[in-house]
């Protein structure tokens, strides 16, 4: 069975008026993806587990926490740590605590919390293929 890991800021913590995160994103509307996030895993028969990073120098330390609690098959990073260009420091930081912490697993993006079963679906099959 596969486990992903689901990864993005704390909802709390996310200035939504970023015009570089999708329009009309809310922290109720960040929670509802999740849900419909963990639900999509769990369809796919995937375990699963979310872990909340704060945009700060904690994030590079706390993925590496969480990932040195169990394997992952994939790990989903979200959109919003991602797109803000201000944010690309702690996007490369985040990045390369996954490489560090676990290099066997599959990177993927989504585009929203909701879309993250597909994002892993492919970042599963792509690393089924390496």
């Amino acid at each position: 069975m596969s486990r992903i890991l689901l990864l993005g800021y704390d909802p709390e913590t996310v200035d939504f008026s970023d015009p570089a995160l999708p329009p009309g994103m809310t922290v109720e509307k960040v929670h509802a993806g999740i849900a419909v996030a963990l639900k999509g895993f769990a369809e796919h028969g995937w375990e699963s587990d979310v872990c909340f990073i704060r945009p700060d120098e904690t994030a590079g330390p706390t993925v590496e926490r969480q990932l040195g609690s169990t394997r992952y098959d994939c790990v989903v990073i979200g959109a919003g740590v991602r797109l803000p260009p201000r944010g690309l420091a702690l996007f490369e930081a985040v990045i390369n605590a996954v490489r560090k912490a676990a290099p066997g697993a599959a990177i993927a993006f989504n585009t929203r919390p909701d879309d993250s079963a597909d994002a892993a679906a492919r970042g599963l099959a792509l690393g089924s293929r390496i």
